[in-house]
């Protein structure tokens, strides 16, 4: 989705724009805060590269104005090309859906063979978002990683800005996301011992204009800053505002004995979108405080910051408006191989495939409109319990399950997320594909076309494709396979019926 021009977050940002400086490129531009960062370079008049790890053809179709290179910091041998006559870097890579056990090492790896690229190639800047933490005290393995990081990338010739940060707060991101889906899904709270830590919240919007700040400001290379909100309070107080914002009422409680950050992150992730190992590390960090020592920052780019309360009510107001740009689950899930192979990309056609297909006079445009509302909260109609049970079952596994939903409740677009699919190609009034991200022993798709351009031929199937040479995955495959026929015509129907309005 295009940000239009006044939804953009650095109008009013005291510094001004340079794109003479050159090109600049953007890691993890398919992220979070990548995804934001690269629409407001763009509307700044810079040059932009966003450096992908997948086919960048799934990118350009979204950001035609981009130039899009393909290149993995774990493989440094693809870092050259990318970095070539690149002026300044963003560097906003992170493993953490990788898990906790491998996560730190993925990334010290990541961070050096960046580093040692960025001094070949003679660039001039590179700015990285960490975490705060006060090295002083034993940090969590997620903190420690980001310092860690830091470090590493500060090791070289070039200059490395670094702005480290507590919890992000904004609609789509994963801390707003599991708070949310706490409070909503549940009547009562258990509050474990470090709930009363304190924490320093930061708007994604005062993130994403320090971020363009510090590259339009030189006087930023070779430094390190916190950032944080106006706000310091507990991790029971955050909770306790937010649930003001939702005007619901919570009976929260405190269990003291709970001290185990992965074991309350294991069961908070049974209650949110988030998937259990990324929820793991966050909480992990919890025991920690994390608040702003050093406020030089607001000297260099002294701008009105916005509250804890503000930046909640401004994320709720997004999700209403269905506005939300990026989000946490743009990332790929960790069990995934970033080289994941499209069903274009198979050199064969996949060993198992089942079509169901029934012919109907409604309009391409009044089918496809609703194929591309499917998942998420409407569910998918009449066997939604049947996908939702696969999805718990993903989730106990620590897969990212149904929960997951969707970023818009009506559009679609290229690498968006339904549920425990994600969108692999997309034409519209034709042909919707989506590739299938729960823990499966295959590859799996789900395609749903639309044939016949005269209403007396039109034809609406939906194929299930799975691709396998493991014995489980054929068993996996016949195991559903009853299923099938019951699930699929209920959505071919449903699609039917749902296109009447």
């Amino acid at each position: 989705m295009t940000i239009p021009r006044s939804a953009l977050l650095c109008t009013g940002l005291p510094s001004a724009p340079c794109p003479e400086v050159g090109p600049i490129l953007v890691t993890g531009a398919t992220g979070y805060i990548g995804g934001r960062l690269v629409h407001e370079l763009l509307a700044r008049d810079y040059d932009v590269v966003a450096m992908v790890r997948r086919d960048p053809e799934e990118y350009r179709k979204r950001w035609p104005r981009l130039k899009v290179v393909k290149a993995d910091a774990l493989n440094p041998e693809t870092l050259d090309g990318a970095l070539s006559g690149i002026y300044a870097a963003y560097y906003l890579i992170h493993s953490l859906h990788l898990g906790q056990k491998d996560f730190e090492s993925a990334d010290l790896n990541a961070a050096k063979n960046f580093r040692t690229a960025a001094e070949r190639q003679n660039i001039s800047r590179i700015m990285y978002l960490g975490g705060l933490g006060d090295v002083r005290t034993p940090l969590s393995p997620h903190l420690r990683n980001r310092i860690q990081v830091a470090e590493e990338l500060s090791k070289g010739k070039v200059p490395v800005t670094v702005l480290r940060a507590a919890i992000i707060i904004g609609s789509g991101s994963a801390s707003y996301e599991i708070i949310k889906n706490l409070l909503m899904n549940l009547p009562f709270l258990a509050l474990p011992a470090w709930a009363g830590t304190r924490c320093q919240p930061i708007s994604v919007r005062d993130v994403i204009r320090y971020l363009v700040g510090i590259l339009e400001k030189p006087e930023t290379a070779g430094r390190s800053f916190d950032i944080g909100g106006p706000d310091v309070e507990s991790y029971e107080m955050l909770m306790k505002i937010f649930a003001k914002v939702l005007q619901k009422k919570i009976f929260f409680f405190n269990i003291p004995f709970i001290t185990s950050c992965r074991l309350y992150g294991y069961l908070a992730s049974l209650f949110t979108p988030v998937p259990g190992p990324l929820v793991m590390s966050l909480m992990a960090g919890c025991k920690n405080e994390v608040v702003c020592f050093d406020n030089s920052i607001r000297d260099i780019l002294p701008f009105p910051l916005i509250s804890y309360k503000e930046a909640v009510v401004r994320a709720l107001t997004r999700e209403e408006l269905d506005i939300v740009y990026t989000r946490w689950s743009d990332s790929y899930p960790r069990h995934l191989p970033y080289e994941v192979m499209t069903l274009a990309e198979l050199d064969r056609r996949p060993r198992y495939s089942h079509r169901y297909s029934i012919n109907t006079r409604k309009s391409a445009a009044a089918l496809f409109g609703v194929i591309c509302r499917l998942g998420g909260q409407k569910g998918w109609f009449h066997t939604s319990i049947l996908w939702r049970f696969r999805g718990g079952l993903d989730r106990i596994f620590l897969g990212v399950g149904t929960s997951r939903g969707r970023k818009s409740p009506v559009r679609l677009e290229m690498n968006d997320v339904v549920d425990f699919w994600r969108v692999e190609d997309i034409q519209e009034d034709s042909r919707l594909l989506l590739r299938a991200e729960m823990k499966v022993p295959g590859g799996a798709w789900l395609e749903f076309s639309i044939e016949g351009e005269h209403e007396e031929q039109r034809r609406l199937s939906v194929t299930a494709f799975f691709d396998t040479r493991s014995l489980w995955g054929t068993l996996y495959w016949w195991l559903l396979y009853p299923f099938h026929y019951i699930i699929f015509y209920d959505l071919l129907k449903g699609i039917v019926k749902r296109s009447e309005g």
